[in-house]
C-alpha cells in the first residue's frame, strides 16, 4: 500500500514543483470522507485514490490532477458534494472531479446504456480538460490491478471485457503504451486465464534465451557505433503477453513465427541520426522484406513516431529494431501526459486541442445519433490498435482503422467526397466500395455532382465517422424519405411484436414514446428512426411498457369511451394531395401516367425529391422492383381541390383538311387551355393528333374525350398513357 510518507516523499524529491500544502489538504479530505470504507481487499478505501494518485504521479501529471485522484470518489460514495470541492479547491480541480464521477443515480434499460452514458459523461468532460481520463485511466488500472479480490467472476469478466474494449483502445489512442499494455493483459487474464498463462508459460520457458540473446545483439551494435562515434542509448523490449496472444490465438500463428517477440530500441538525438542509424542496422543484419515500418514521417494516430524494421542475424534469429529520438521515446511512453511530465506545462492549446480531435469527432457523432451505445461502438472500431496507411493519387496519407473500406477512406477525405463516390480505384484497378483497404494503397475515389449515399452504404463501412457522415446526409437531405422509412419500420416492429393498436390512438401512442427520445412531433420521430438516430431494438421495451398501460386504458369501459369520442387530427394536404404519414411533404405528379383529381392514386418516395403521385393502375406501380415495394405509400386527393392539371390526350381521325381547326375551336369554345399540339399524318391514310391540355379533374377531362369524339371524322380518343 503506498503510504502518506511515500507520497510526500515523492513529492520532495520530484523535480516539478507541486503545491504541497494543497496535496496535504486534499488527502486530509479524502481521509475523513472514506473513513470506516473498505475496499474488497480488506484495506482502507483511502488506499484507492492514494494508488491512483501514484500512478499519476509517476506519470508527472500536475497538482490538480493528484487532487482530482485523492478526491474522485468521494462526491460518489461520501457525503462530500461538488460545491465543496469548488469551495475548496477551485473550478479546476471540481471539473476534473466530476468528469470521472459515474452517474450512478439515473437509472437506464440495460448495462450497456449505462456504460455508454458514463463514457458519453466522460468524453464531454474529457473534450474540456484531457486530463480527466487520465486520471479515469490510472483508476480503472488500480481496479484492474485489485481485481482479483473481486469474489463474482461474471463481475470481473464484465470490468474485464469493458476494460478491454473501452480503456485500454482510450490509452492506446492516448499515446499511454504502459497503461495500454498492462490494462490489456491484466483483462485477458480474467478473459482468457488458461490461454494467458500460456503465453506467460512460453516467456518463462524462453526468457534466459532471450535475455542472452538480447544482450549478445546489443554488444554487437555497440561495437559498431563505437566505430561510428554515434551517441546511442540501448535498450531490451520484449511484446507484451496481450499482444503476443494477438497473433498466437487469434491470428493462428506459431510462436516462433512472431517476428517482433524480441526488440532492440536505439535511442537518439535528432531526426537525422534515426535515418543513418537505420542504414547502419540494415548494414549489420539482413532486413526481412516489406516488415518495414516508418512512423516518423507517418506518425500513427496516437502520435506514436519511431522508425521500425525486422531483420535476421547470422543464426538466422528474426528480431525488431526501433529508432527514435528522445522527444519520440517520450510520447511513446507516456503520450498525451509527456506535455506535463517533460514541459514546463501543457503545450499550445490548438496543438493540444489538434491531437484531440478525435474526442470532437466521437462527440459530434452523438449529436447524429440519438443511441448512446454507438459511442462505445466507434471507440472499439475506430480507435482500436491496428491501422493502415492509405494513400491519396497526391500522396496524402490518410489513417484508418484495420478492415476500413474505400468508402470510410473517401469519407476521411471529406464528407463531400464520401456523399458523391460512385467508384474507387486501388492501385489504378477498379474495386467494389467494400473493398478493404491495406496499408501502401493508392486509392482514387471517382465522384458525381448530385449523386447521394445509399442506405446500404451504412452496411459497407466500419468507421464510426462515416457512419455519421451518412447519416447526418439522410438527416438533413431525406426527411420526406427519412419519415416513410421510420413510420414503416415502426409499424413492422410493432406487428412483429404483436402490438395492435387502433388508428385512432396510433399517433397518441407513438407520441408518448417520442417525446422521450426528444422528438417534438410524429413525423421528428419517424425521420430519426428513418436515418438511423433513434435504434428501435433499443426503444423496444419502452414501446413494450407502454402498449401495457394502452391494453389497461382500452380494456377500462369509460376509457375506452373517452377515446372514441377523442376528435381525430385531420391530416394536412401537401400539393393537393394527402399521403399517409408525411405532413407538408414535398409532391411531384408523376409524368408517366399523369394522375387527375378523381383517379384511384398511390405515392412513391422518391430519393430527394418528395413523394411522387401516379395512378394506382399505371404500368411503374405494377412493375415496380420487389426491393422498392415498401417505398409505396397511400394517397388520396384533398377534399376542395381547386387546381389545373395538364393531361395529354391521343386523338385518331381520317386524314382530312381543317381537322386541327376544328379540335383547337372545340376546346376554345370549352375554355381549355391547351398546351401542346403534335400532328402526324401515317401510311394508312388516318391522321394521329396529341395535344395536352389543362383540366381541373377527371370529370372535366371525360366530358371532353366525349366531345372531341363527336368531332367529324374522329375514330377514337382517349386519355394519353404516357
Amino acid at each position: 500500500m503506498y503510504t502518506y510518507e511515500q507520497m510526500i516523499e515523492q513529492l520532495e524529491s520530484s523535480p516539478k514543483q507541486y503545491d504541497i500544502n494543497k496535496i496535504i489538504k486534499a488527502y486530509n479530505l479524502a481521509e475523513v470522507a472514506h473513513a470506516g470504507q473498505m475496499r474488497e481487499s480488506g484495506e482502507p478505501y483511502i488506499s484507492h485514490p492514494m494508488a491512483v494518485m501514484e500512478i499519476l504521479l509517476d506519470l508527472g501529471m500536475d497538482t490538480e490532477s493528484l487532487i482530482a485522484a485523492l478526491l474522485h470518489d468521494v462526491v460518489e460514495d461520501t457525503n462530500i458534494t461538488l460545491d465543496d470541492i469548488k469551495k475548496n479547491f477551485g473550478d479546476e480541480v471540481a471539473l476534473l472531479v466530476d468528469g470521472v464521477t459515474k452517474l450512478s443515480k439515473m437509472t437506464y434499460s440495460s448495462k450497456e446504456e449505462q456504460q455508454a452514458e458514463n463514457v458519453r459523461k466522460m468524453l464531454l468532460a474529457m473534450a474540456k480538460d484531457v486530463r480527466v481520463i487520465i486520471i479515469k485511466l490510472a483508476d480503472r488500472l488500480h481496479n484492474m490491478r485489485t481485481m482479483g479480490y473481486k469474489k463474482n467472476e461474471d463481475k470481473r469478466r464484465e470490468k474485464a471485457r469493458e476494460t478491454m474494449e473501452v480503456y485500454a483502445p482510450l490509452a492506446h489512442r492516448l499515446g499511454i503504451r504502459a497503461i495500454k499494455e498492462e490494462l490489456e493483459d491484466i483483462s485477458l487474464r480474467f478473459l482468457d486465464p488458461i490461454g494467458y498463462h500460456e503465453i506467460e508459460r512460453m516467456l518463462e520457458m524462453k526468457k534466459e534465451d532471450r535475455e542472452n540473446f538480447l544482450n549478445r545483439i546489443k554488444e554487437q551494435i555497440q561495437q559498431r557505433l563505437a566505430q561510428e562515434s554515434m551517441e546511442v542509448h540501448l535498450a531490451g523490449r520484449v511484446k507484451s503477453i496481450y499482444g503476443i496472444y494477438r497473433k498466437v490465438f487469434v491470428q493462428g500463428r506459431e510462436f516462433d513465427e512472431i517476428y517482433d517477440v524480441y526488440a532492440v530500441r536505439l535511442i537518439v538525438n535528432n531526426m537525422q541520426e534515426c535515418y543513418n542509424l537505420l542504414g547502419i542496422a540494415h548494414d549489420m543484419f539482413t532486413p526481412i522484406p516489406n516488415r518495414f515500418n516508418d512512423y516518423i514521417s507517418t506518425p500513427k494516430n496516437n502520435m506514436y513516431q519511431s522508425l521500425h524494421t525486422t531483420v535476421v542475424n547470422k543464426d538466422a534469429i528474426p528480431f525488431e529494431i526501433q529508432i527514435r529520438t528522445w522527444d519520440m521515446h517520450y510520447t511513446a511512453e507516456y503520450g498525451i501526459a509527456a506535455h506535463w511530465k517533460y514541459k514546463a506545462g501543457v503545450t499550445k492549446k490548438d496543438k493540444l486541442d489538434e491531437r484531440l480531435s478525435w474526442v470532437r469527432q466521437l462527440l459530434e457523432a452523438q449529436q447524429i445519433s440519438d443511441d448512446a451505445e454507438d459511442i462505445v461502438r466507434t471507440i472499439k472500431s475506430d480507435i482500436a490498435p491496428e491501422e493502415v496507411f492509405v494513400f491519396t493519387p497526391q500522396g496524402d496519407v490518410i489513417s484508418l482503422p484495420t478492415g476500413a473500406t474505400v468508402l470510410d477512406f473517401a469519407y476521411a477525405i471529406h464528407s463531400a467526397v464520401g456523399n458523391r463516390t460512385v467508384g474507387a480505384k486501388v492501385d489504378g484497378r477498379m474495386v467494389s466500395l467494400d473493398f478493404k483497404v491495406k496499408t501502401g494503397n493508392i486509392v482514387e475515389i471517382l465522384t458525381a455532382k448530385g449523386h447521394g449515399p445509399s442506405r446500404d452504404w451504412l452496411n459497407i463501412v466500419t468507421t464510426g465517422e462515416a457512419k455519421t457522415k451518412i447519416r447526418s446526409w439522410f438527416k438533413k437531405e431525406r426527411r420526406e424519405e427519412n419519415i416513410v422509412e421510420g413510420r414503416q419500420q415502426v409499424e413492422r416492429e410493432m406487428r412483429r411484436n404483436l402490438m395492435n393498436v387502433d388508428d385512432a390512438d396510433l399517433e397518441q401512442f407513438l407520441m408518448g414514446v417520442a417525446k422521450k427520445q426528444n422528438t417534438p412531433t410524429l413525423d421528428d420521430f419517424y425521420a430519426a428512426v428513418g436515418y438511423g438516430g433513434i435504434s428501435l431494438s433499443k426503444l423496444l421495451p419502452r414501446m413494450k411498457e407502454a402498449y401495457k398501460a394502452y391494453r389497461v386504458v382500452e380494456e377500462d369501459p369509460v376509457e375506452k369511451t373517452l377515446a372514441a369520442n377523442k376528435p381525430k387530427k385531420e391530416r394536412k394536404a401537401s400539393g393537393g394531395v394527402v399521403v399517409e404519414g408525411l405532413d407538408s411533404c414535398l409532391v411531384k405528379f408523376a409524368k408517366c401516367c399523369n394522375p387527375l383529381p378523381g383517379d384511384d392514386i398511390i405515392g412513391f418516395v422518391t430519393r430527394g425529391y418528395g413523394v411522387s403521385i401516379h395512378k394506382k393502375d399505371c404500368v411503374n406501380v405494377e412493375n415496380s422492383p420487389e426491393d422498392q415495394k415498401n417505398r409505396w405509400v397511400n394517397a388520396e386527393w384533398a377534399k376542395n381541390f381547386r387546381e389545373k392539371f395538364q393531361s395529354t390526350i391521343d386523338i385518331k381521325s381520317e386524314n382530312r383538311t381543317g381537322l386541327l381547326a376544328d379540335v383547337s375551336i372545340l376546346l376554345s369554345n370549352m375554355h381549355i387551355p391547351i398546351h401542346s399540339v403534335m400532328a402526324k399524318e401515317l401510311k394508312e391514310g388516318y391522321t394521329i393528333i396529341q395535344i395536352t391540355v389543362e383540366v381541373a379533374d377527371l370529370g372535366q377531362l371525360t366530358h371532353l374525350l366525349n366531345a372531341l369524339g363527336g368531332v367529324k371524322g374522329v375514330f377514337s380518343v382517349q386519355r394519353s398513357l404516357q
